[in-house]
């Protein structure tokens, strides 16, 4: 079937579903971590206890990465998850040197309530199918970190430290069709810039997938919010520094983004 060509202007809020925020914890040796295009790490904190201040301060979700537990060869480590779980009263998001159903399964069972894979299934795009029918295809979060290179949107892996052949939007697709239930997209060219998010690309590929996006890389300011949402038409808009470091506060987000017509969980 051919996809009407409609600019993202043409996006509408939703009003029946609350758009989700969503901070994201990458975790390095048990702490957080951020930086810039991926690199230039610094320390953002311990993230148990920044878990417990997110929801207090009215986050829908959060995502725990483990940034290195591939490029390790590591597997997350199940003892942050069961603290974290025993702190939380929203649901989480957990990713990072998952390989196999047993690794997801030992991640759900200490508490997470979702898993997010990325690599392993670009090397194994089975596990994408193996474990939406071991958990059902809303556990399975397919993570996505992507970079224009020659004029393309290609797939990267390892943290975004390895460049493949893939091209994004294929990717995403045959991953829905394989089992995915959503979509984190990262762009690594937006990641910590603080310039907003690739409304573009974001828009193009909610327009061909039927299961929710969750932006990521480039938030900077509230309005960039307002923008994905309205322009992109995304489910829900992930963020790292900017709540890490207090530049925005999750009550002023969500009362900035209901004066501008997103329908939000206060």
């Amino acid at each position: 079937m051919e996809i009407p060509d409609i600019s993202i202007s043409e996006f509408q809020p939703s009003t029946s579903l609350s758009k989700r925020i969503i901070p994201c914890l990458d975790v390095k040796d048990g702490r957080t971590v951020k930086g810039v295009n991926f690199v230039d790490l610094r320390d953002a904190g311990d993230p148990v206890e920044l878990a417990a201040q997110y929801a207090e301060q009215g986050a829908d979700e959060l995502v725990f990465l483990d940034i290195t537990a591939t490029h390790e060869r590591r597997k997350t480590m199940i003892e942050m998850v069961k603290s974290v779980a025993k702190q939380l009263n929203i649901p989480f998001t957990i990713g990072g040197g998952i390989t196999e159903v047993s690794d997801a399964d030992a991640l759900l069972n200490a508490g997470a309530d979702k898993i997010s894979i990325n690599s392993a299934a670009v090397r194994n795009p089975q596990l994408i199918e193996d474990l939406a029918m071991a958990f059902g295809v809303q556990f399975v979060v397919l993570a996505v970190d992507t970079k224009l290179v020659d004029g393309k949107n290609r797939v990267h892996l390892n943290g975004g430290r390895l460049l493949t052949d893939l091209e994004t939007e294929r990717w995403i697709k045959s991953a829905e069709d394989l089992g995915a239930g959503e979509i984190l997209l990262t762009s690594m060219d937006h990641d910590g810039t603080k310039q907003g998010f690739d409304c573009d690309l974001l828009a193009k590929i909610n327009r061909t997938i039927n299961i929710p996006i969750i932006a990521s890389g480039g938030a900077g300011k509230m309005t960039d919010f307002t923008d994905v949402f309205t322009k992109a038409g995304v489910d829900a808009a992930l963020a790292a520094s900017v709540f890490h470091y207090g530049e925005i506060l999750i009550p002023d987000l969500k009362a900035e983004l209901r004066r501008n017509g997103v329908s939000v969980r206060l």
